[in-house]
């Protein structure tokens, strides 16, 4: 039996920042909680969105979000939350802030002082319930989709990188303004991009029954092959930024299906300590060599896939599509692999115990063992 469910109200255009306040009058919300990060402040982005919000409404800024959200920043600003009064929470930002953001609308509404028994590999669905603060999220990237998604990820206390997640963790209200992208840097760009793009390749790999979401994550991957370069080259490309902010909702939209090893990989590494490193670069790094390792298991799914990103015939299979997306990753600039974004060789070994006990692991459409998911880290070493 395959479920199927879509999924949020959503404002797509450029322009669409305009109808933020009529938004939040629309989900109740007087007294929001800004949740964003040091970046986004730094870029002038909260500045725009400032600009729509009503002049008295009483406004509480948390922009302490880490590259990659931990439950101590969750903490912080819940406590923020609660001493405020706020009665609702705008994320702005790319993928972080968004998970914090749900962290926090979580915990201010649920029992318990730690996120971990929400998280998907704790059982933990089924305990979030529709009290959730409601949230909006207004992206400043394309990439994650987070503000479309039913999860995050967040580093817990314990070091692990887990995610929590439940349909009632989905934002009440997407608004999606492709002019907040306009100018991100081309490393950023190349990243998230390749975050979208992953997203949308790995969801239709996915074994699981979901032809509409099938159809999305085609038409999401086409428009990041298509786009990614052209946005990476020239950062005020309109065409370009409106058809990857497209490209990563679309990525997101299709989590239902399941995400596979790449994610069971980049999570664990992203969550190092001593490292930062970025999750959709770290998805670009590892994607040929899992492309590559699906084959027995979705063979005839290249060739869809191939069509979509104009390959030849000859080329319709995991290798010709893995040596195509390794070829664009060396165009963007990503680094050549895990070497060059400065890891350590004793790291494999956590890694690859972390990926098999990612909830991603479950739902790749060829499961690797310990072994083989150390053989893949090691082909991504570059």
């Amino acid at each position: 039996m395959a479920l199927i469910t879509y999924l949020t109200r959503i404002q797509f255009d450029f322009g669409a920042l305009k109808l933020l306040e009529a938004e939040l009058r629309l989900l109740g919300i007087r007294r929001p909680l800004i949740v964003t990060d040091k970046g986004v402040i730094a870029a002038g982005l909260w500045a725009k969105v400032k600009e729509q919000l009503p002049g008295n409404m009483p406004i509480t800024i948390y922009d302490g979000t880490p590259e990659n959200p931990t439950e101590a920043a969750m903490r912080d600003a819940l406590k923020i939350y609660k001493e405020e009064g706020c009665d609702g929470i705008v994320a702005i930002g790319g993928g972080s802030p968004m998970d914090l953001a749900k962290a926090v609308g979580l915990m201010a509404t649920h029992p318990g002082p730690s996120l971990q028994p929400y998280s998907f590999v704790e059982g933990g669905a089924g305990k979030i319930t529709a009290a959730v603060a409601p949230i909006v999220a207004i992206p400043t990237t394309s990439g994650t989709g987070s503000e479309v998604s039913r999860g995050g990820v967040i580093i817990m206390d314990s070091g692990r990188k887990l995610a929590i997640g439940s349909p009632h963790l989905i934002p009440r209200l997407a608004l999606i303004d492709p002019e907040l992208t306009i100018g991100l840097p081309p490393h950023l760009t190349a990243g998230t991009g390749m975050d979208a793009f992953t997203h949308n390749i790995e969801c239709f790999l996915s074994n699981a029954v979901n032809p509409p979401a099938d159809s999305i994550a085609l038409d999401g991957l086409e428009k990041a092959w298509t786009y990614v370069e052209r946005a990476t080259k020239d950062g005020s490309d309109r065409e370009a930024r409106y058809n990857m902010a497209m490209a990563a909702m679309e990525g997101a939209m299709v989590f239902q299906k399941g995400l596979g090893a790449v994610h069971a990989l980049s999570h664990p590494t992203g969550g190092l300590k001593g490292y930062r490193l970025h999750h959709g670069t770290l998805n670009a790094v590892y994607l040929p060599a899992v492309l590559r390792f699906n084959e027995p298991a979705v063979g005839e799914k290249y060739r869809k896939v191939a069509q979509v990103m104009g390959l030849p015939a000859s080329e319709a299979n995991a290798a010709g599509v893995a040596n195509a997306v390794a070829a664009l990753n060396a165009r963007l600039g990503i680094p050549k692999g895990l070497g060059a974004m400065g890891l350590a060789q004793d790291t494999v070994e956590k890694i690859a115990d972390g990926a098999l006990g990612d909830h991603c692991h479950q739902s790749t459409p060829r499961q690797p063992s310990k072994a083989e998911y150390v053989q893949l880290i090691e082909e991504s070493w570059g």
